[in-house]
């Protein structure tokens, strides 16, 4: 299941890539707007900031960033940055893999194939999907509109 913390920075992400270009947005308006404990989207942004996925300026017109472009980041990287590995059972995952105690052969399990093929899927449309198209598709997401996220400083 997706964590809130997962769940709330996407959301944070997907307002950030509305209004990628067009400067840094403020924590405070962020986290007011997407109804998200402040405290808790600090600990959020510096999380995707250690992985590059957002960026900070300091000073008057500072203020969080995307770290790249909406297009080059995917939801399966945010995710992954907050949550870790996709798999819900260790023996398949790529990035956190450990073996099964109770597995005999991980060729033979038959629990081992569903779950391999759960991640391989999971992983095709989170990773297929951008910033970019999560910020675009659908008329009723939850996500603020860019406009009303105010843009400048970083307090």
């Amino acid at each position: 299941m997706l964590t809130r913390k997962g769940k709330y920075g996407l959301k944070a992400m997907i307002a950030l890539a509305k209004v990628h270009g067009r400067g840094p947005a403020l924590i405070g308006d962020l986290a007011e707007r997407e109804r998200i404990p402040k405290k808790f989207l600090e600990s959020i942004l510096l999380a995707l900031k250690h992985r590059g996925l957002v960026r900070s300026r300091k000073g008057p017109r500072g203020g969080y960033l995307l770290g790249r472009t909406p297009e080059r980041i995917s939801v399966g990287d945010i995710i992954r940055a907050l949550d870790g590995p996709l798999a819900l059972v260790s023996c398949v995952s790529r990035t956190a893999y450990s073996p099964c105690d109770e597995c005999v052969t991980e060729r033979d399990c038959a629990v081992r194939r569903v779950f391999l093929q759960v991640r391989d899927e999971t992983a095709r449309i989170l990773d297929g999907t951008t910033l970019a198209a999560a910020a675009t598709d659908g008329a009723h997401d939850a996500v603020a509109p860019a406009a009303s996220i105010r843009l400048g400083d970083a307090r």
